[in-house]
């Protein structure tokens, strides 16, 4: 009589396959230390690029066997920025910190989408994709996750040999979704998604500036598990990916901003300013 018992390594495979892609971007956790967030501005900005890689310690990752989106320093509207092309392709630009987490935690950005990933659908794991999304990783305490969160959590970490952190908090702009959208991820729950644009700019080429309280974002998405638990920033990521629904999206980003303790109160930040066609 044959066992159903499915072999060890092919449990492994099998959850890494379903939690991973999700979660590829914390994949660079064991980039160089970590900036405080008591040196205020503490992501490294695009614009001091030299050449057309992001500034270390900016990082790139991917999942095994995938085509790599494209992420390029570029001049655009007067000045660097981040130009990110998904082609068919999964990846993720990391930049590690240490940032408290509280009321003066803010995170601010401006970015524009030239193309969409047509096919997308952010309620499925057959179109979880999307041309442009800023996304932020806490460490919240993993013995306060229900007991199967926490085993496919140590099973991704077991599997990668990685610090895959808790939980991550995802801003999307979408083509689909209307603004305001609140979603879990597809493929796991470690993963929730905020739509803060939805479909073309207003004027074709026009940069949104955001600005994001995080604590408050925070609350919302992971509220019902987190309680009063307010775990800190260890790293910022863009991620774009058109791997699953095989299509195409092309978008650029400013340098970001992230501010912790009174600093953020202090805040006139490099993201809000005007570009050309704003």
């Amino acid at each position: 009589m044959h066992s159903r018992t499915m072999p060890k390594t092919g449990l492994r495979r099998r959850v890494a396959a379903l939690v991973l892609p999700a979660l590829a971007a914390l994949l660079s956790m064991a980039a160089p230390a970590a900036a405080s967030a008591d040196d205020g501005m503490v992501l490294t900005p695009f614009s001091s690029a030299r050449g057309s890689e992001a500034p270390a310690p900016w990082r790139f990752t991917t999942l095994p066997n995938k085509a790599a989106t494209r992420f390029e320093v570029v001049q655009q509207d007067g000045q660097r920025v981040l130009k990110v092309d998904a082609d068919q392709s999964y990846g993720n630009l990391v930049h590690p910190t240490q940032t408290v987490l509280n009321a003066n935690t803010t995170l601010a950005w401006r970015w524009r989408v030239e193309a969409f990933v047509q096919d997308a659908d952010l309620r499925t794991r057959a179109g979880d994709d999307g041309a442009a999304k800023v996304c932020v990783f806490f460490d919240f305490p993993t013995d306060r996750l229900p007991v199967g969160e926490r085993t496919r959590l140590a099973l991704a970490r077991r599997t990668t040999g990685e610090q895959v952190p808790s939980e991550a908090l995802c801003y999307v702009w979408d083509n689909k979704e209307p603004k305001g959208s609140s979603l879990v991820n597809a493929f796991t729950k470690r993963v929730r998604m905020v739509v803060l644009e939805s479909g073309p700019a207003a004027r074709p080429g026009a940069w949104v500036a955001e600005r994001r309280n995080l604590l408050a974002d925070y609350k919302r998405a992971f509220g019902d598990e987190a309680g009063d638990a307010t775990p800190d920033v260890v790293a910022v990521a863009i991620s774009a990916d058109a791997d699953n629904t095989h299509g195409h999206g092309i978008a650029y980003f400013s340098d970001l901003v992230l501010l912790g303790s009174a600093s953020a109160q202090q805040a006139t930040t490099a993201p809000e300013r005007p570009t050309q066609g704003e």
